[in-house]
């Protein structure tokens, strides 16, 4: 029979580090990273101290990708796909297409580029830590 593990209490959260919600209705999305994506922060950077950064991004119709081989100098990226499609090439697997529903994890400093995306593309980034450095 398993035995049942004591309940381990916590800290509180610090006021830095507190629950957070963000609210799609009215929410902003602004320029980032890429010139052909809008960004909308999640409030997770401030949240977390800066130990972590979501966002959601979406295409800017009109505007596409520009295919430039880069690396982001982070501990953890990931991209979930809710809508439309996008194109990666990665130095270790090759060309990736991902459609809603789909993800990808990327490893610290691989080596990566997107090809293409559709019009209606979003997703939602993760990485920690919020800031970090891209080179290519």
């Amino acid at each position: 029979m398993p035995r049942a593990r004591a309940a381990t209490a916590r800290k509180p959260a610090s006021p830095e580090r507190r629950t957070t919600v963000s609210h799609a209705e009215g929410a902003a999305f602004d320029g980032g990273l890429r010139a052909f994506f809008a960004y909308r922060e999640l409030g997770i950077a401030k949240a977390s101290g800066g130990g972590f950064m979501a966002h959601v991004i979406r295409a800017i119709p009109g505007k596409h990708a520009e295919p430039k081989w880069h690396r982001h100098h982070l501990d953890f990226q990931m991209v979930f796909v809710t809508r439309g499609w996008v194109r990666f090439e990665y130095e270790d697997i090759g060309e990736v297409m991902l459609k809603p529903g789909d993800s990808v994890y990327q490893p610290p400093m691989i080596r990566h580029r997107e090809l293409a995306h559709s019009e209606d593309l979003e997703l939602v980034e993760i990485t920690s830590p919020a800031a970090f450095e891209t080179t290519d």
